[in-house]
């Protein structure tokens, strides 16, 4: 039997996903499972050992800008995914995605499954169209959509993922350079597509002020370069620099690349970090996280993106992470400190 798991979404999306393609793996051990994901997000999973192929695609716009060339790579890998003659196609998302559905379509798998809320729209091609769900956390519904496999019930892991090596190199040379130790300091992050769920210049600026007068803890403060109106991804120069402008010895501030940013988190004590990718990554890091969320009626809510692993931990405001005290944070995040 062959698989193929298509996943067109964000980093921490298909972070979520390497749970589901294990339990794929221990329930039907002879199948031969690929991914298809685009340029962007296919190295989260390319390492996981039950895929047989991860198959790539570059994406057609990027930072806002067309990329035609991008275009015509696309022929000859349909044509490749045709021949490839799969027997299952699965739109893995927690959601209906109309461009997937149609990627899908595209490959001409035997059978495809996706979530579709209108399935005629789709046509004969889409046999296996499931209602979408209303409510659960997004890793419950991915394995929803297995369900036509007609597998048994098992317990679904936690993210996991192994940082490359360059990662943890840099992250030894950058913590020696500010004499900063492993486990001695938290990453506090800054990046969140909305406002609401980003903690204040005040907030971090007490938040690390307790812990380092409490446990002579260091802070790590990251960020999402840019502006704050940027149109493709909100950044938080603006707001990082309202944290560093106190001058404050015992924060430390980072602004760098995704595989850097790893390498000091699985590094760190443990992280607060709002609802975003990188919550997820260090989730799945040794320290675990403290994850961040507000407004759950307006926004993506806890209960479907919650960090999940053994030393996660989330907290919601009902309308701004700005509302949450300080001692409900650090009570919260006492456990992950210890």
């Amino acid at each position: 039997m062959r698989l193929l798991i298509i996943k067109r979404d964000k980093l921490g999306d298909l972070l979520l996903t390497r749970p589901v393609i294990t339990l794929l793996r221990e329930a039907l051990p002879s199948a031969e499972i690929h991914l298809l994901a685009n340029d962007y997000n296919a190295w989260v999973a390319h390492d996981h050992p039950a895929l047989a192929r991860t198959w790539v695609y570059p994406r057609v716009r990027h930072a806002g800008r067309l990329r035609p060339v991008a275009a015509l790579r696309h022929l000859p890998l349909a044509w490749q995914l045709r021949r490839a003659r799969f027997d299952w196609a699965f739109v893995m998302g927690g959601d209906e995605s109309h461009r997937a559905i149609q990627r899908a379509i595209a490959t001409r798998a035997t059978r495809i499954v996706a979530y579709a809320s209108v399935p005629a729209r789709y046509g004969a091609r889409l046999t296996d169209p499931l209602a979408p769900p209303a409510v659960g956390h997004e890793l419950e519904r991915m394995v929803g959509l297995l369900a036509p496999l007609g597998l048994p019930s098992a317990p679904l892991s936690s993210p996991t993922i192994e940082i490359a090596p360059r990662a943890r190199d840099f992250a030894t040379k950058w913590l020696a350079e500010r004499k900063l130790r492993p486990a001695h300091f938290v990453v506090i992050g800054l990046g969140a597509r909305r406002a609401k769920k980003q903690p204040t210049a005040d907030q971090v600026t007490r938040w690390s002020a307790r812990m380092f007068d409490e446990s002579g803890i260091a802070t790590v403060l990251m960020w999402t370069p840019g502006a704050s109106d940027n149109p493709t991804y909100p950044g938080d120069d603006a707001l990082a620099a309202q944290v560093l402008d106190r001058c404050v010895a015992y924060v430390h501030p980072f602004r760098g690349p995704i595989d850097e940013a790893l390498g000091l988190i699985f590094a760190a004590r443990t992280s607060i970090i709002p609802d975003s990718g990188l919550m997820h990554f260090a989730a799945a890091s040794p320290g675990g996280v403290l994850g961040l969320f507000a407004d759950p009626l307006d926004s993506a809510p806890a209960s479907r993106w919650a960090p999940r692993g053994p030393r996660a931990r989330h907290l919601e405001a009902p309308k701004r992470v700005a509302e949450l005290a300080d001692d409900v944070v650090l009570d919260a995040l006492r456990p992950l400190l210890d």
